[in-house]
């Protein structure tokens, strides 16, 4: 346990280099998330780690990082998925499986390929469990970076927003689920896989008797402890089944009564605590990153997982999109969403490390390509949807009496113009 100051002045670090960075993304029109990632790296051992050595972050202190920074992102994905309105999906279940299953299974076809080419290099834990786990690598979706990407945007409330985060979430689930059945596979506790079983079960009960439990406690004068017990006990449930705990928080989130009074009363008492403890989550990641590790020899590998990893998130988001309804425009939206990988990848490396399925030059190099696909994702939605066109569409909802960025109702699709045909049935085309 490291001495209660020099963690306390940790704390103080992370969240002024995060701070500092984070505007510093924004600032150059990137993710905030991409900053505060970067504080990480910088005062971890790529960068700044081999100056202080373990001074001012020695490895007794990264467990009470990891366990503060789990609360902070177990609060905001309880926010992000009681603020996801369901109408804003509602019908829409077969573009959002569609989506999901165009961004996912290209991908892994590609990258299960050139796993095994490089199988006979990087495959010490065996050839199957290697295979999967790297195609599980370039076709995960980073579910809590993107996210953190919409509400930065306020794309949160609009429909486009709310199908990618579905899909992204669905993208995600298969990817532990993939990854659950990879550590199975190369380590002897592959008994324990059976939980996955139970996430059907899991999900009926949330809806079906977790849900009218939260609207008879909505109505209380103080539900906020309450909330927390079902909230954590949520996150608990999820990573017991290894679904990993971000979903349990989402799922408790979103079955939340849909009364606009009573969210906005839990956002104005949580926000603090998410804005202390999110950066940490960010930045402590990054602590235990050394990209040093990575060689020139390596850059051609580098180069392919980078274009496999793409092509096959772009390529597949886009053509499933377009074969769902969705116009060019939003199609390219849900592209460019679906292709960061952020910290849903760099958990996924972690484990993949840990139980040896990967060495650490491979893990440098996938660990680069998460980065650079996550900071992709500001100049391609940029390009796919600009911020006039977004404040346009916001506006139109507005003059039409529909959701807006804190009144949700309805929204719409980005467009590339009238010629393009709506999305389904249930959309006025706008």
């Amino acid at each position: 346990m490291p001495p209660i100051d020099l963690l306390f002045l940790d704390i103080v670090i992370i969240l002024a280099a995060a701070r500092l960075l984070g505007a510093a993304a924004v600032f150059v029109k990137q993710p905030r998330v991409i900053g505060e990632i970067a504080a990480g790296i910088v005062l971890g051992p790529t960068l700044l780690g081999h100056l202080a050595g373990d001074a001012v972050f020695p490895t007794s202190v990264i467990p009470p990082l990891k366990t503060l920074a789990a609360v902070g992102l177990v609060l905001f994905m309880f926010v992000v998925g009681m603020e996801l309105d369901h109408r804003l999906i509602q019908g829409k279940g077969r573009v959002v499986t569609g989506v999901a299953a165009g961004a996912t299974l290209l991908p892994l076809a590609l990258g299960c390929s050139f796993a095994l080419w490089l199988a006979p290099r990087y495959a010490e834990g065996g050839t199957l469990p290697f295979v999967i786990f790297f195609g599980v690598s370039v076709s995960a979706t980073a579910f809590p970076v993107l996210a953190r990407i919409l509400t930065d945007r306020g794309m949160q409330h609009t429909l486009i927003g709310g199908i990618a985060l579905a899909a992204a979430a669905v993208i995600d689930v298969v990817a532990y689920a993939l990854l659950a059945i990879a550590v199975a596979l190369a380590s002897a506790s592959g008994h324990e896989s059976w939980r996955l079983l139970l996430a059907p079960v899991y999900v009926l009960v949330m809806f079906r008797l977790v849900r009218p439990l939260l609207r008879r406690l909505a109505d209380t004068a103080e539900p906020l402890p309450y909330l927390l017990i079902g909230l954590f006990a949520s996150a608990w449930a999820a990573e017991w089944m290894q679904i990993h705990y971000i979903f349990g928080a989402f799922v408790f989130g979103a079955v939340m009564p849909r009364s606009e009074a009573f969210l906005e009363r839990l956002r104005e008492r949580l926000e603090p605590a998410i804005h202390l403890m999110l950066p940490v989550f960010f930045a402590v990641t990054g602590l235990t990153v050394d990209l040093t590790g990575l060689r020139l020899s390596e850059l051609g590998i580098l180069g392919v997982i980078l274009a496999i990893s793409i092509f096959g998130k772009v390529g597949g988001g886009y053509t499933a999109a377009r074969l769902s309804g969705i116009p060019p425009r939003g199609s390219a939206v849900v592209a460019s969403l679906v292709n960061a990988r952020g910290l849903t990848e760099i958990v996924i490396l972690s484990v993949g490390l840990e139980q040896g399925l990967l060495d650490v030059e491979l893990y440098a190099m996938l660990l680069v390509m998460a980065l650079i696909t996550t900071a992709m994702t500001g100049p391609l939605l940029s390009w796919s949807y600009p911020a006039d066109r977004l404040r346009e569409d916001l506006d139109a909802a507005g003059r039409a009496g529909v959701r807006t960025p804190r009144s949700p109702n309805k929204a719409t699709v980005p467009d590339s113009g009238p010629s393009d045909e709506p999305l389904g049935d249930n959309t006025d085309g706008r």
